[in-house]
């Protein structure tokens, strides 16, 4: 039995949601629920304030995703775990939070019958993935040849975290005021950054910027 409780922050758009993990993570003996948060941003501001042992994140909220959420919490508490329980099965999306440095991956179908053994899996520094995201991970490593000579991929544009940040709440309809105050940036400088983003991308409208931000699951369409 652990000596000091496991402390847990939650983090999804969700209020049902939250509310059963919650129910769920406090009926188990030694489990605190520290914090709740709404969206990514919450998340690690809450993140860094209380200093959770877990984090359990949805990758699909607003002003920022769990996968930035994810690479920020990391960055500033690197003794932290990240546990990502979603309904997202994309092998990319896998591949790019446990490269963000997620511990776990849990699918919210799985949940019910997974989502204890994980937690406890993660908290012992230990990676977790069901069953069904070992599949997808397993098959993109097959696609991609398994580390044979197979052709590379085409080569992806690589945007920086503040980039990310503004991509996203762009494609969330945000102007650049909105996105200034969100940010903790002047206006001129929001106007800048999406002027580059935008040329990087080699985009031309907010739509297209959407269609982008949906594809790389930023944003829910």
């Amino acid at each position: 039995m652990n000596a000091h409780p496991i402390r847990i922050l939650v983090a999804d758009d969700h209020e049902v949601v939250r509310q059963g993990l919650r129910g769920l993570l406090e009926a188990q003996s030694g489990w605190q629920v520290v914090g709740e948060a709404i969206d990514g941003r919450e998340a690690v501001d809450k993140a860094k304030r209380l200093r959770p042992d877990i984090v359990v994140l949805d990758v699909s909220m607003p002003n920022l995703n769990g996968l930035e959420a994810t690479r920020q919490i990391r960055k500033a508490l690197p003794a932290t775990e990240i546990l990502i329980l979603t309904m997202h099965d994309s092998e990319p999306l896998v591949r790019e939070v446990l490269e963000a440095g997620a511990r776990g991956y849990v699918l919210k179908s799985d949940a019910g019958r997974e989502l204890m053994t994980a937690l406890a899996t993660v908290h012992e520094h230990r990676p977790y993935l069901t069953s069904r995201v070992s599949e997808i991970v397993l098959d993109g490593f097959l696609r991609s040849g398994g580390g044979t000579d197979a052709p590379s991929p085409p080569r992806t544009i690589r945007l920086s975290p503040r980039e990310r940040e503004i991509a996203q709440l762009l494609a969330e309809g945000k102007s650049n005021k909105e996105v200034a105050a969100t940010l903790e940036i002047s206006v001129k400088t929001a106007e800048t950054h999406r002027t580059n983003l935008m040329r990087k991308l080699d985009l031309h409208s907010i739509s297209e910027l959407v269609r982008y931000a949906i594809r790389n699951k930023m944003v829910e369409p």
